[in-house]
């Protein structure tokens, strides 16, 4: 099925994502929902594929749930959002198991889904004019796309409360200071910066990466000594593999390590 409300490209070992719905503010739509996973799911399955960059046309990430949308579906809204959510929810899966590192380039807003998306991420470049805020209570709604699982263990349940249900906007300064944002760029500097930090994650050890994120995933769930049974089978497994192998070895020869993504 050819995609319509984003485009796919792979390039430099980046599987880049942009949101394609500018005229509505990249608003998440069944369409875009679907498409954002059967792209993940490419991302994830693609042994070329060694980061993702997702991103969007236009001067907003994304304005959250297309709520047009969902006043037009009436009765059917229900059904709408089950299959709406089934989606975005796969897809948000998908980014925070993959192997690959997955970074996020913020651009003007991002609101309600655009906000746990960009949470949902591993790592999140936005520019000094983005906005974020949840706004589902605003609206009436209750929060979706993963942000009630990572925002809390981004910013503490305090914070979290207050973001869901007094809906303050954020800056991107203040999202920095809040440990949502990774990096403040300009606005011009965005597109270029984001580019180059998904090239550099691809060429790294995605094996190792993937270790990292399965590690973080897991950590909110186990004991200590559960833990470090993980890290110490991670670690394993990693020194085990050819990318392990040629780390040691550079760092011994005092090179630079040439990965090749296992």
């Amino acid at each position: 099925m050819p995609v319509e409300t984003l485009a796919y490209a792979v390039e430099d070992g980046v599987g880049r994502i942009t949101l394609r719905r500018p005229e509505r503010g990249n608003a998440m739509n069944p369409r875009l929902a679907q498409e954002l996973f059967e792209t993940t799911v490419s991302c994830d399955v693609d042994p070329d594929v060694r980061a993702v960059l997702i991103d969007a046309e236009g001067p907003m990430f994304c304005a959250g749930g297309d709520l047009g949308v969902f006043a037009a579906a009436d009765a059917e809204l229900p059904r709408l959002l089950k299959r709406m959510t089934v989606d975005l929810h796969a897809a948000i899966s998908r980014i925070a198991r993959m192997d690959v590192p997955v970074v996020a380039a913020v651009q003007g807003a991002a609101a309600g889904a655009g906000f746990s998306l960009a949470a949902a991420c591993d790592i999140v470049l936005a520019g000094r004019s983005a906005k974020f805020t949840l706004a589902y209570t605003r609206a009436g709604l209750a929060p979706d796309g993963s942000s009630t699982y990572f925002l809390p263990r981004i910013v503490g349940r305090r914070r979290a409360l207050e973001m869901m249900m007094l809906n303050p906007t954020l800056s991107a300064a203040d999202a920095l200071d809040a440990g949502l944002v990774t990096r403040v760029v300009a606005d011009a500097e965005l597109p270029s910066e984001a580019s180059t930090l998904a090239r550099s994650l691809a060429e790294g050890p995605t094996g190792a990466f993937g270790a990292v994120k399965r590690l973080v995933l897991a950590s909110a769930n186990e004991t200590l000594e559960s833990q470090m049974e993980l890290e110490a089978s991670a670690i394993i497994d990693a020194a085990s593999g050819p990318d392990g192998r040629e780390g040691i070895s550079a760092f011994l020869e005092k090179r630079r390590p040439t990965f090749i993504g296992r």
